[in-house]
């Protein structure tokens, strides 16, 4: 097996979720994941932990929104509760085999499945959790790569090719942290770019150092603007992949902090469906400045 999957599964259980004796460790992801799931279950053993692995295929979850009942977007079983409940730690592994699997489900189905999930969502995010993505062939075709290239690519972002990947990621988190007091005191900020000048005010509240326990890859400081603080307009010049459907070419014009306009060179009629799940879906959430430049 490739070394840096098994540097990798030690990253997550040794340096995000710093996995404990007697602990359960839940691992979700699909089959795609096979390889760094094996690498995290004999990490999870050597640390005196207990795995519960769940690895489901990608085929499951289209099959969920074409066949499934009312009560599967509506109700959350009590297994589910419980597990949540009972589990101490949490690694999530994207590994998809085709990324545009869902394009055609109806963004009303995803949307419910969303809100009915959230609750659960929000218990998991108040234990020790991390996510993190496994190269898959689908992946690299996204990112106009071979798969060997796109390996390269991921496992140098997670350090995972470094002779000692958690002293890698310790020494980002102390860079960081002086830019995080560099910022202590700001007030407004103004981005401007190509198709881009938006302005937002980050007074009074905190960035915070994310270097990689959550989200691995990491890198970088992220704050919540005021919410209704962001005025002017952004436009992203690369697509994103969100419920199984391509959105590109995403322009956005804000108001008082609220999205007034919206588009999409493609896929805009999804991105303002999302856009009206809820109340808080057309407020700027995040301001993220990115610091791991292995990431392009």
């Amino acid at each position: 097996m490739d070394k840096r999957i098994h540097n990798h599964a030690r990253i997550l259980l040794r340096y995000c979720i710093g996995a404990k004796k007697g602990e359960v460790v839940g691992i979700d992801t699909t089959a795609e994941a096979e390889p760094l799931v094996t690498a995290l279950y004999e990490e999870i053993l050597r640390a005196g932990s207990y795995p519960d692995i769940r690895m489901i295929p990608d085929a499951c979850t289209g099959l969920l929104f074409r066949y499934g009942k009312p009560n599967h977007f509506e109700c959350i079983t009590p297994l589910e509760r419980a597990r949540v409940r009972l589990t101490d730690a949490f690694i999530r592994i994207m590994a998809s085999s085709n990324t545009r699997a869902l394009s055609s489900v109806p963004p009303g189905k995803q949307a419910a499945l969303v809100q009915t999930t959230r609750k659960l969502r929000e218990s998991i995010l108040r234990k020790r959790w991390t996510l993190t993505l496994h190269p898959t062939k689908a992946y690299a075709q996204d990112a106009e790569m071979t798969l060997e290239e796109f390996e390269d690519f991921v496992y140098t972002a997670l350090f995972a090719d470094r002779r000692n990947p958690v002293a890698a990621w310790n020494a980002l988190a102390r860079k960081q942290e002086r830019l995080v007091r560099r910022l202590r005191g700001a007030d407004k900020i103004r981005i401007v770019g190509s198709g881009t000048d938006l302005t937002l005010s980050v007074k009074g509240r905190a960035f915070i150092n994310s270097a990689g326990t959550h989200n691995m890859p990491s890198g970088e400081i992220f704050t919540g603007p005021i919410e209704s603080s962001a005025y002017g307009h952004i436009r992203y010049d690369y697509p994103v992949v969100h419920g199984g459907r391509e959105i590109d070419g995403i322009t956005l014009v804000f108001r008082k902090g609220v999205v007034v306009e919206a588009s999409a060179d493609k896929n805009e009629k999804f991105l303002k469906a999302m856009l009206d799940m809820d109340p808080g879906a057309r407020r700027l959430g995040e301001l993220g400045i990115g610091t791991n430049y292995d990431i392009q």
